[in-house]
């Protein structure tokens, strides 16, 4: 009896030290497991996807631009990928596109790309010859010639600009004249009603240095000349003075207000 309880007693023990090594064991080899998935998917996020092409192409078009000619554009096709793609070179390569004022482009690892445009804005038109015909041609707050359209296409309340020298597509105005796009560009968006009593502003040079503009009222056959500083203030005061003028017997061909008060010429009535 004692034999037996004692190889009894003997064989629980080894079955208590074996227990904590399988446990242990067992732990190895998990963790071992575990670490080598770790390894594979660490080569799978940085050694393979970045190396796979875009599963999301985020494009943001426009009327005049749409999703195939802006991927065209920047060189992005099927194959391009995280890794392939330098998103400097993309953003000039669609900051070139005459119709674009701006371009934003990111990348989300591993296999995202968007790409964020901006859209030239029309501030004033101006007419042009192309060929036999006369195109209307759109310029944007920088100065900026960007697209043609029809003569006869309603340019919607943009103010026709004149006087210019054969305005050409891609082309920008006189450095001189960047302030007038500006100055028109922050009147529509404060005082729209303000620009659409004008249709017509015509440049004319100085015979030294700068320009004049002659304001043609939708309303009015009277002209109104003012020095190259068109702002939302001038342009209240000179529908205010033609109002008046125009409640007068006679009315003037055209009121000078380059030195900040009104002179006019009466037109001389043909006596036959």
């Amino acid at each position: 009896m004692t034999a037996n309880f004692t190889y009894a007693a003997s064989e629980k023990t080894s079955m208590k030290t074996n227990s904590p090594k399988k446990i242990e064991n067992g732990l190895k080899r998990l963790l071992v497991f575990a670490g080598i998935v770790f390894a594979m998917e660490l080569i799978w996020l940085f050694g393979v996807s970045p190396f796979i092409p875009f599963s999301v192409v985020e494009v943001q078009d426009f009327k005049d631009l749409g999703r195939a000619e802006i991927l065209k554009m920047s060189g992005i096709g099927e194959t391009s990928s995280f890794m392939s793609t330098n998103v400097k070179e993309v953003q000039e390569r669609l900051s070139a596109c005459v119709l674009v004022e701006s371009a934003r482009v990111i990348k989300r690892f591993p296999d995202k790309l968007s790409i964020f445009l901006v859209p030239r804005q029309a501030a004033a038109a101006a007419l042009t010859a192309v060929g036999s015909k006369q195109k209307m041609l759109y310029v944007d707050r920088y100065g900026v010639f960007f697209k043609t359209g029809e003569a006869g296409e309603e340019a919607g309340s943009l103010p026709i600009l004149s006087g210019l020298e054969n305005p050409q597509l891609n082309m920008r105005l006189p450095a001189g004249l960047k302030p007038l796009v500006e100055s028109i560009s922050v009147i529509a968006s404060s005082s729209p009603e303000l620009l659409a009593a004008i249709s017509e502003i015509r440049i004319e040079q100085k015979a030294f240095d700068g320009y004049d503009l002659v304001l043609y009222p939708v309303h009015s056959p009277i002209k109104v000349r003012i020095e190259n500083n068109l702002t939302e203030e001038v342009l209240k005061f000179t529908l205010l003075m033609l109002n008046v003028f125009e409640s007068g017997s006679q009315k003037p061909e055209e009121i000078d207000f380059r030195s900040g008060m009104g002179t006019y010429k009466i037109k001389e009535q043909s006596l036959w």
